[in-house]
């Protein structure tokens, strides 16, 4: 592994320099040239069958294969090779598409969100050359980044070439930078946008202000109805579950997001509770006049995009109807309420006693030197849970390269390189493992 590990990087550096942001429709070109990009390295990786294919106003993605030998299990790797925008610049301490390296880790947007993804996979399949052990399919999806907006198409057009007997979604994080993970359940997520409206137009607020109400502010009377007192969420009905406390504390989880000195954690019950086993209500755009453009006027609508994260076991449907029902019922003073929900995607909960988890384990442990722990995740892969409805036997590993500094979606978003080079490793000794045959006992 490491003798292949220089181009490797090397190959991740060169598509972290395409821009392929995903929510950006004048980066078509870029996503079009990452997608050949990863087409070209899967070829040379020795996979015999690599087709670049979409569905109609999808993104492309790459779909490669090498069919497993006699008696041999097939194994789906899958990545995604577009990115979140970049953002404001003068966030980032280095130009987000030229990577850079400092203290041991590769500065550059997507560098761990996801290219890093595609990356394990192109090493893990140079590491076994001609003599893969396992069928693979590669997956390198287009639009991930944006939500996955075509992927039931995606799979109804597709299914025949993405089944496996196991599958690994390289795009979650692990504990620490050396403590590797397997990520066992992922909430779900649905979202809405509210608008409020008041008047026809807008009014002078000095002749009319008083007894004639803004939608504004009868907005953010709206949207505090979302959470209590203590900062749980308020919506009635929603599943909370429970979590392995393991041994995050709140000085470590403060560090970790960067909350501000004596801004308080919000919710009752344990810190992995609430981050991976318990609702989550963020309001995340609002629609409203900037406040260097804002006169003195009654404002007749506005609007905010709400997103909701929901619990293993809690239904997406029906979370997001108690999301909006809640809403509308705290609407003040008769104003007019319209709600438009927005796409859900349910939350996931593995099997983890089987023989993919058992290779997993034994791998993770030989490349870590140390046994790997189960964790949650508070988002959503929207491939995870769509893949497992149509290919319900398969056995779902979820693991990745990203740590609790990663920042991914952030400005500054990076990869520890040596978390990458045990990710790498990890991912060949699987293969391995997956092999028939019994597997190499190296687990916990």
């Amino acid at each position: 592994m490491q003798r292949m590990l220089p181009s490797v990087r090397a190959d991740l550096e060169r598509l972290v320099r395409i821009p392929s942001v995903s929510a950006d429709p004048a980066a078509a070109p870029y996503l079009a040239e990452s997608s050949h990009a990863v087409a070209a390295l899967l070829s040379e990786a020795g996979l015999p069958e690599v087709d670049i294919v979409a569905v109609p106003n999808g993104q492309p993605a790459v779909l490669a294969r090498r069919p497993a030998p006699p008696g041999a299990p097939t194994v789906l790797l899958y990545a995604h090779h577009d990115v979140q925008p970049a953002g404001d610049r003068a966030g980032w301490d280095s130009d987000p598409f030229e990577p850079a390296e400092r203290d041991g880790r590769l500065y550059g947007r997507g560098a761990a969100d996801d290219k890093a993804g595609v990356a394990v996979h192109l090493a893990a399949l140079r590491a076994q050359g001609d003599r893969l052990p396992v069928g693979v399919t590669v997956l390198v999806e287009g639009e991930e980044e944006i939500g996955s907006p075509t992927l039931t198409e995606f799979l109804d057009t597709y299914s025949g070439r993405l089944r496996a007997d196991a599958v690994v979604f390289a795009d979650a994080a692990n504990w620490t930078t050396d403590v590797p993970s397997l990520t066992t359940t992922l909430r779900g997520g649905t979202s809405l946008v509210i608008q409020v409206q008041t008047l026809d137009h807008g009014v002078h607020s000095g002749q009319y202000g008083g007894p004639v109400p803004d939608a504004l502010t009868a907005l953010c009377r709206v949207l505090a109805c979302l959470h209590d007192e203590r900062g749980d969420v308020a919506v009635p009905g929603l599943v909370r579950g429970s979590a392995d406390p393991l041994d995050l504390t709140e000085p470590r989880l403060r560090a970790e997001a960067g909350l501000l000195d004596g801004v308080q954690l919000t919710g009752t019950g344990g810190l992995t509770e609430r981050l991976w086993a318990g609702p989550a209500v963020a309001v995340i755009g609002l629609d409203a006049p900037p406040v260097d453009q804002a006169s003195n006027t009654l404002i007749p609508a506005a609007r905010a995009k709400v997103s909701m994260r929901i619990a293993p076991g809690d239904d997406p449907a029906r979370a997001g109807d108690a999301l909006a029902a809640h809403l509308r019922a705290h609407a003040p003073w008769g104003v007019h309420v319209t709600v438009q929900p927005g796409a859900a995607i349910a939350p996931y909960a593995a099997r983890t006693g089987g023989r993919a988890y058992h290779a997993a384990r034994a791998a993770l442990a030989e490349a870590w030197g140390r046994p790997a722990l189960d964790i949650g995740a508070g988002g959503s892969i929207p491939f995870v849970t769509g893949y497992a409805a149509i290919v319900p036997d398969a056995e779902i590993l979820v693991t990745g390269v990203e740590d609790p500094d990663t920042r991914a979606h952030g400005a500054n978003e990076s990869l520890h390189l040596g978390t990458f080079e045990r990710a790498c490793l990890a991912e060949a000794l699987l293969l391995r493992n997956l092999a028939p045959g019994p597997v190499a006992d190296n687990g916990p």
